[in-house]
């Protein structure tokens, strides 16, 4: 089990089927909330499915990684998301899109734990840093299921066409990472549950991702973040993770000010853009140090940051919401300050064994 350009590209095609996946969904919804006449509370539920199936298969795709190895759970978890994409498009009734969307949700939290696992035991055969690479291609993978989704529907295509198009090439892109994921297996004798305890709880990215305040702010930051993870392998090896950390989580708070005492949206758009690159490498490193950290087994501790990264995703706007509601919409964004401050604050004890790389 060697370091090959095979197993990166794998990895590499694993990461982009997870963000093209994701972002073939979003442009259904409106055609979903039309077919179905719900109200946006009956949305809210229905997307309320998507994030528990995730949550619960996160719960438990640890262990299977620990237990079978990832390749089999990165397959699993990706054809399910080609065989029911489809289905998101055509079920006709609330109950039953909402059992697709939790099976949904489960293909996309199991591959995205052991796609994780899988990029980890890949860049620790490399010996140098390769996880933001992998993240940046979750991202590019995003950008194009929403550009061929965009592109279809613009042109009159139905949302049907544009799933059986994206399952296609997921399923296509899937068989060629298949003889290339690497076969790995835990040690017989090693758990396959943990509760995370130790170093592993400060290892957390649910505060990073709601930063939504405007369609063009999220589109500055999703390129910043793009565009940072493109470059962080690199900047990683110069300066450590360390430092990626401090410094990272340094920009990101500094955006957040710049964001909250904007005057005109131009200098809130370079808040975005701040906020991007602060933390483009803050969870690549966040899961490098899960992979070396001897307090629980490397798989178990990767399932449980995406798990809690995950549910801070699901949690995290209803939090935001309530703090604008009653103490107005700066104060949400200095509330978010205040949690991303925790990432420079505890850069020295999360990656203590890794001050230089």
């Amino acid at each position: 089990m060697s370091d090959s350009p095979a197993a990166r590209f794998a990895t590499r095609l694993s990461f982009l089927v997870a963000g093209f996946g994701i972002a073939c969904w979003a442009p259904m919804v409106p055609f979903a909330k039309l077919r179905l006449g719900v109200d946006e509370g009956g949305l809210g539920a229905l997307l309320l499915c998507l994030g528990a199936g995730s949550v619960l298969a996160m719960l438990a795709t640890g262990a299977l990684s620990s237990r079978f190895g990832t390749r089999p759970v990165i397959l699993f978890s990706g054809f399910g998301l080609c065989a029911v994409l489809p289905l998101l498009a055509v079920l006709p009734t609330v109950a039953t899109l909402g059992a697709a969307l939790l099976v949904f949700g489960a293909s996309l939290g199991s591959l995205d734990v052991a796609m994780n696992i899988h990029a980890v035991e890949v860049e620790k055969h490399a010996g140098r840093p390769l996880m933001s690479g992998f993240h940046a291609l979750f991202s590019i993978g995003g950008f194009a299921g929403s550009l061929m989704m965009a592109l279809l529907l613009s042109l009159g295509g139905s949302a049907l066409t544009g799933a059986l198009l994206g399952s296609l090439l997921m399923a296509l892109a899937l068989m060629m990472a298949a003889p290339r994921l690497l076969r790995t297996r835990a040690a017989e004798d090693g758990p396959h549950f943990a509760l995370p305890h130790g170093i592993v709880l400060l290892l957390t990215e649910g505060g990073l991702v709601d930063v939504k305040r405007a369609g063009f702010g999220y589109m500055f930051f999703a390129i910043a973040m793009t565009l940072g993870r493109l470059t962080g392998d690199v900047l990683t090896v110069r300066i450590g993770d360390r430092a990626a950390l401090l410094w990272g989580g340094i920009m990101a708070v500094a955006g957040f000010g710049v964001l909250t005492g904007a005057p005109v949206a131009a200098v809130a758009w370079t808040g975005f853009v701040l906020i991007g690159l602060g933390a483009a490498n803050i969870v690549p490193v966040l899961f490098r140090q899960a992979a070396s950290q001897n307090q629980m087994p490397a798989a178990l501790a990767i399932a449980s940051i995406s798990t809690t990264g995950y549910a801070g995703v699901l949690l995290g706007p209803a939090a935001i919401g309530l703090v604008a509601k009653y103490a107005g919409l700066s104060m949400s964004f200095v509330m978010l300050a205040g949690l991303v401050c925790l990432v420079p604050l505890c850069s020295g004890l999360v990656a203590r064994g890794r001050a230089s790389a």
